[in-house]
């Protein structure tokens, strides 16, 4: 599981993600996100994300009747959502590459630097 901290600097991100693909509402972004293995996203976490999209104008609403129960708020993505998804793709990529670079370069790099400064027995 992907915990809390970690989630709340990409979730936004992940969302534009989603919404680009179609016009959506809360509950089918919540499943699309658990299939590409985020684990327990509730709609109670999706939804004030959703809001917070919409007032910053990177996504479009509107109400549309549901085949089953009332009606659904469906999402778009505005010009500058996708423009906001793409720099949050590359600003991903960039902090990826970081780490990766980190633990797989830097951690071998650091551990023999260490040892090649340790004192012969």
């Amino acid at each position: 599981m992907i915990p809390s901290q970690m989630l709340k600097g990409t979730l936004e991100g992940c969302i534009l993600k989603v919404i680009s693909h179609k016009e959506t509402y809360g509950y089918e972004i919540s499943e699309k996100l658990q299939e590409y293995g985020f684990s327990n996203i509730s709609e109670g976490t999706i939804y004030p994300l959703l809001l917070r999209l919409e007032k910053n104008g990177l996504v479009n609403s509107k109400y549309r009747e549901s085949p089953v129960g009332p009606k659904r708020k469906y999402f778009s993505l505005s010009q500058s959502g996708r423009e906001e998804m793409d720099c949050f793709y590359s600003s991903w990529i960039e902090l990826d590459t970081a780490v990766n670079k980190l633990f797989h370069d830097g951690g071998q790099k650091y551990e023999q630097k260490n040892k090649s400064i340790e004192p012969d027995e």
